[in-house]
């Protein structure tokens, strides 16, 4: 992921940069982001976070995660995407009830009375979950009194504007021009 800090202070920004990079880490997200913008203006306050996603958070059925393989009253389910395991677990337990679900390994379960059919499209990740630990790590970024924020997203952009005091028209158009600026670089970036 590259990451752009704009910010007079250096050793601030670069700073900054690596706290942003280590809590995006930290939350498993870091595979989802192409580029990060941070506009660090303390002074102001205002502070600007923007990422572009390096595709659409979409809709993952459980056919996008695993493959099946029935046998007789048994369906048998290995996981090929580990980081929707806990979501195709829970999913299943839900629909089936946890003493027909075994799981035999970490990414194979057996599912008793089940067949593919029943199980192929449940929705085990809507894309909205993403969207909000992306920006569940930049509220954990910004400082502690930055409480007014706006967030703009669009497709695969999105973007935080935030400062501690009222949001006049200046910040929110500062912050919008961050955001299309990062839209244009994403269709650059993500088109090639």
């Amino acid at each position: 992921m590259e990451i752009d800090v704009v910010c007079d202070d250096v050793y601030g920004g670069e700073a900054y940069g690596k706290l942003f990079e280590t809590i995006i880490g930290d939350i498993g997200k870091s595979f989802m982001i192409a580029k990060a913008k941070l506009v660090l203006k303390p002074e102001v306050p205002l502070f600007v976070f923007s990422v572009i996603l390096k595709n659409a958070p979409g809709c993952k059925t459980m056919s996008d995660a695993v493959s099946f393989r029935e046998e007789g009253d048994e369906l048998h389910i290995s996981i090929s995407n580990e980081r929707y395991a806990p979501d195709v677990l829970s999913n299943l337990w839900q629909k089936f009830g946890r003493p027909n679900v075994q799981q035999q390994t970490r990414f194979d379960l057996i599912v008793t009375g089940a067949k593919q059919a029943d199980v192929e499209d449940m929705v085990i990740s809507t894309g909205e979950e993403a969207v909000e630990e992306i920006l569940g790590a930049f509220w954990r970024a910004l400082p502690e009194g930055i409480r007014v924020r706006d967030a703009l997203i669009d497709g695969k952009v999105i973007t935080v504007v935030a400062t501690e005091e009222i949001m006049i028209q200046e910040r929110k158009e500062m912050g919008l021009a961050v955001h299309k600026e990062m839209i244009k670089e994403g269709e650059a970036i993500l088109d090639v």
